[in-house]
């Protein structure tokens, strides 16, 4: 799990930083540096989700992701988290925590780097992808702490729980996913990152904690696409 505690220590000290920037800097200036990184995250959203072979599969894989999500209602438990934590640590702050701390987890969590990174670390122990994960993720927290506050920092316990779990379990997560799947959850992944990008601009308030769920709906259904067919061909 080297890779991982280097990543979240990156994202701590870049919130740290970005903190104590962020009162010597205008408002101004926070919104320009925050709407840039919406624009790049698009970017990288884009770049992701037009590798997919299959369109179908990431419609229906955000279709049922989402539905997922918004029954279990996972934005609004990471948003009663975060709440939870301005209430108790920083009662009168004008940023808002909770923002901060659901911004950063999407933004830092969801990827393909932060799942084939943990499991080359895991497998390997080679956390080159991890590195290079923690080096932009230590940039966007400067950028994200001047902007939203020390609720980012918050955001390095999901990478722990997140990173660390798929580390852990790396042994058997490459014996269960091909290319294939693979390629389609990446292309989710990067459909939701867009999202991101689109609620950084402050376009749409999307519930993108809800969408999350679609990663691991993708790559199932790849893998009940050859069973379907291959009912049909028996009928």
């Amino acid at each position: 799990m080297t890779g991982t505690l280097i990543n979240m220590g990156s994202i701590i000290a870049g919130t740290a930083i970005g903190c104590l920037a962020g009162s010597r800097l205008p408002a101004m200036m926070r919104r320009i540096v925050l709407d840039g990184i919406g624009l790049v995250v698009i970017l990288i959203g884009f770049q992701m989700a037009v590798r997919t072979q299959n369109i179908l599969v990431v419609l229906v894989a955000i279709s049922i992701g989402g539905t997922i999500g918004g029954f279990v209602r996972i934005e609004a438990r990471i948003e009663q988290l975060g709440q939870f934590l301005q209430a108790k640590f920083s009662a009168g702050s004008e940023q808002s925590v909770a923002k901060g701390f659901v911004t950063a987890s999407l933004v830092f969590c969801v990827g393909p780097m932060a799942i084939l990174g943990s499991i080359s670390d895991g497998l390997s122990g080679d956390y080159t992808l991890l590195s290079i994960k923690a080096a932009m993720d230590g940039f966007a927290s400067i950028a994200f702490g001047a902007s939203l506050g020390w609720g980012v920092g918050l955001s390095a316990i999901l990478i722990l729980v997140y990173q660390g779990g798929i580390t852990l379990f790396a042994g058997i997560l490459p014996s269960a996913l091909n290319e294939a799947m693979i390629t389609e959850m990446t292309a989710t992944g990067g459909l939701i990152i867009i999202g991101i990008g689109i609620k950084l601009l402050d376009l749409k308030d999307l519930p993108l904690a809800n969408f999350v769920p679609a990663i691991a709906v993708a790559p199932a259904i790849m893998a009940l696409i050859p069973v379907i067919r291959g009912l049909f061909l028996t009928l």
